[in-house]
């Protein structure tokens, strides 16, 4: 039998009636769910989340796959199964296909879940850091499929800029080079992910949701590569991570993952996780910070896109 899109991938029908009526529709990942926090604060984290697109008057669409199926929209049972499930995988883009074949379950990454909003509809999707380029790109050219994804997805991203383990210049650049535009939300720096600059420059400013929402009707009207708009948008000064300890506990991180030649998928986990313990804990509450900041911004254009 012929596999079909529309047999692995499934909007809830609370997100199909929103989408078919144009409501406001807000995509949500789901490894920050499976493999970024430990339980029980992860399932509290997802319904959080969930709450804030909420109140602001939009529809969650939280993304995950399940024994196969791209589920876009998940029922307290399915958040449940990506919050407590062992042995989930953590799903790019180039695996989504494979996934469905064995009818596999797993949390989608930034790269699968802008790629599965957009082809279910969705324009606008909120996370915490991007990928990028990572540091000794010139030795072993280590750089994020997200950044891959964004360059041929129509989709909003709105961000607190990318992992501040990455390159960001590197990052910007490669950026541009694919054509994404990149706007700071009521900033001329880019975010630092857990700091509130990375230091870099934005060439773009914007004041509102509403400006947001009408560089995305400019892009369609002017047609061309279906690339992203990323709004970064940082994490508040009095939420951000102590610069000084950041800096410090980083250098220590990237010394021990050479150390122990942590390289490829797995240095990123093994930076993150070194950045929570050597923190204790400040880290993944900036991370959360930002996180619930992008939502609610997401939200906000989801709005003003959503109005004719």
């Amino acid at each position: 039998m012929r596999t079909t899109a529309d047999s692995i991938l499934q909007p809830s029908d609370e997100v199909a009636q929103a989408l078919a009526a144009g409501a406001p529709v807000v995509a949500l990942e789901s490894t920050i769910i499976s493999h970024g926090l430990p339980q029980p604060r992860n399932l509290e984290v997802a319904r959080e989340l969930e709450a804030v697109v909420r109140a602001a008057g939009a529809v969650p669409a939280t993304i995950a796959v399940l024994d196969g199926v791209a589920k876009v929209g998940l029922d307290e049972v399915e958040l449940e199964r990506i919050a407590t499930e062992s042995g989930l995988r953590k799903l790019g883009q180039r695996d989504l296909p494979v996934a469905a074949a064995l009818k596999a379950s797993g949390a989608t990454t930034v790269s699968a879940t802008a790629f599965l909003a957009a082809r279910a509809g969705i324009r606008i999707f909120a996370t915490g850091g991007l990928g990028g380029v990572h540091r000794g790109w010139t030795e072993d050219q280590d750089e994020s499929a997200d950044l891959d994804t964004l360059a041929r997805t129509r989709i909003t991203i709105v961000c607190a800029g990318v992992k501040s383990i990455l390159d960001v210049p590197a990052t910007l650049q490669r950026l541009e080079t694919r054509g994404v535009t990149v706007a700071g939300y009521r900033t001329d720096s880019f975010p630092g992910f857990y700091l509130h600059s990375s230091g870099e420059p934005v060439d773009w400013r914007i004041e509102s949701p509403e400006q947001a929402a009408a560089i995305m009707r400019g892009q369609d009207a002017l047609g061309g590569a279906h690339t992203a708009l990323i709004v970064a948008n940082p994490v508040p000064e009095d939420r951000q991570l102590d610069p000084a300890l950041h800096d410090r506990v980083l250098a220590e991180a990237l010394a021990a993952a050479g150390r122990d030649g942590v390289t490829g998928q797995a240095i990123t986990p093994y930076l993150l996780g070194y950045l929570v313990r050597g923190t204790q804990g400040a880290s993944l509450e900036a991370n959360l910070a930002a996180v619930r900041g992008n939502t609610a911004l997401a939200a906000q254009i989801a709005l003003a896109w959503s109005r004719p």
